[in-house]
């Protein structure tokens, strides 16, 4: 079958045809069969002739394993994909149904609970979500109400909220702040700080600040951001001013991370001032998408309106969520992983992937033709930049070119005040070996070849040269 372009649909004579020796002959519409691209089709293919159809689509499709600018888990064992078929028709939602499915939902969020030192795990407020977006969301829509109670006679009439972050954050929370309509403060980067400190976070905060974001793992360098000092910074504008302004933890990535590695690390409920705190199940989670969750240190957190009661076992079962209908098999595949691995399991896989990370930089830093901003120490993620001196190419033409060979590597310019920043970023995930990475600098290192003979970069726009977007 021919791969083509969508415009291709305006010529309606052409016909598509399924090899009998390549696919089964369809008995409906004979061996010759058009499918349509915009339209339904007047009746049925056989379903190995749809089969084919679609996977040939998708045979141009960039290689997931290979795929460096992705957070999210792009393998699991088959044991759990027997178990992701398993679940894939059982609803989330419907609790009182698939009430086995709900307990394990209920055990991942005391597990967590537990991991991130909730005061009483047992009885932690939390949900799975379909991914750290909509987790975001419900933890913003939580400081809103919360902000919003304590401040009844302003509320709405004299007083607009405000959340305050880097400009590093991820554009979901741009997207709550739109939404929910809240103003978005944010700090800008300046020199070679590339995320949120104390003293700037602190700066922006008012009577109308609803929280402060604390980014664990930046995706724009991999860096952790200052938890514990920012909300020691919050601790004295409270003893200063009586402003008390609760802290969320953006742990998308390094709430799977530093409960592992960086165990001596105090960033999460151990701070009175972390008031939630959410992960994406599927990147270092090491599920696939889309699986996300959220928790608040206690009831208190989590305002009692926002919570809905569902029947569960005979008795009520709070939910907190933006969806309603999605499958539960990826909550089933969260809490085998969790079963598979533990503690132990967990922090081996989460090294493995530091080390590979952590090798990589280094020997991408001794080349001589790039500059590390961040070496993998923290998120096993690091970016770099092209070399002072560094004349004949660019960041865009190393993404690009890479791309030919079949590496997926974002290159992208840096927030406000350092777009004149422009990296390459690498995301080391599990799967991604040290043999893998050997493969991943031998094509690098036969690419830098040709492109030191460049007279100058390509200048490619950037929208061309890299299709990645925070």
């Amino acid at each position: 079958m021919t791969l083509h372009k969508g415009a291709l649909d305006r010529d309606r004579r052409r016909t598509h045809a399924v090899n009998p020796f390549y696919g089964e002959a369809d008995p409906v519409a004979g061996m010759d069969t058009e499918p349509p691209r915009r339209t339904l089709p007047d009746g049925p293919l056989s379903p190995r002739a749809a089969y084919q159809f679609v996977h040939d689509e998708l045979m141009l499709d960039g290689n997931a394993r290979l795929n460096l600018a992705t957070f999210v888990t792009t393998w699991m064992e088959p044991q759990a994909d027997v178990l992701l078929a398993e679940c894939r028709d059982k609803n989330m939602i419907d609790k009182d149904e698939y009430p086995r499915t709900a307990e394990l939902e209920r055990r991942c969020v005391a597990m967590l609970a537990d991991l991130w030192h909730a005061p009483d795990p047992s009885s932690a407020i939390g949900c799975s979500t379909t991914g750290s977006s909509e987790a975001c969301m419900l933890a913003g829509l939580a400081l809103k109400r919360r902000w919003a109670a304590r401040n009844r006679d302003r509320y709405p009439a004299a007083a607009r909220p405000n959340l305050v972050m880097g400009a590093n954050v991820q554009v979901c929370w741009e997207k709550f702040c739109n939404f929910w309509e809240v103003e978005a403060r944010q700090v800008p980067m300046e020199g070679e700080r590339f995320h949120l400190d104390a003293e700037r976070a602190v700066a922006l905060c008012d009577e109308n600040t609803i929280g402060v974001v604390a980014v664990l793992g930046s995706t724009f360098d991999g860096s952790y951001e200052p938890v514990a000092e920012i909300c020691g910074a919050l601790d004295a504008l409270r003893e200063r001013t009586g402003l008390d302004v609760p802290v969320h933890v953006d742990g998308a990535s390094g709430a799977m991370i530093a409960p592992f590695l960086d165990p001596e690390l105090v960033w999460d409920f151990r701070l009175p001032r972390v008031a939630s705190i959410n992960t994406s199940g599927h990147k270092y989670g090491l599920v696939y998408p889309g699986v996300g969750w959220a928790l608040w240190r206690d009831q208190d957190a989590l305002p009692e309106e926002l919570i809905f009661r569902v029947n569960y076992l005979g008795g009520e079962m709070p939910t907190f969520a933006l969806n309603f209908s999605r499958p539960g098999a990826q909550v089933a595949a969260q809490y085998y992983t969790f079963l598979r691995l533990g503690r132990e399991g967990y922090r081996a896989v989460q090294q493995a992937t530091r080390d590979v990370a952590r090798s990589l930089a280094e020997r991408i830093a001794a080349l001589g033709d790039f500059r590390l901003l961040t070496r993998g120490d923290q998120l096993p993620v690091f970016a770099f930049t092209t070399a002072d001196g560094v004349t004949a190419f660019d960041v865009f033409d190393v993404s690009r070119r890479m791309k030919e060979r079949g590496w997926l590597i974002p290159a992208y310019t840096f927030p406000p005040d350092r777009q004149d920043l422009s990296v390459l970023r690498v995301v080391c995930r599990n799967g991604f070996s040290m043999d893998l990475a050997d493969l991943f600098m031998a094509d690098l290192e036969q690419l830098l070849t040709e492109l030191r003979r460049q007279s100058s970069p390509l200048g490619r726009p950037e929208n061309i040269a890299t299709a990645f977007h925070h």
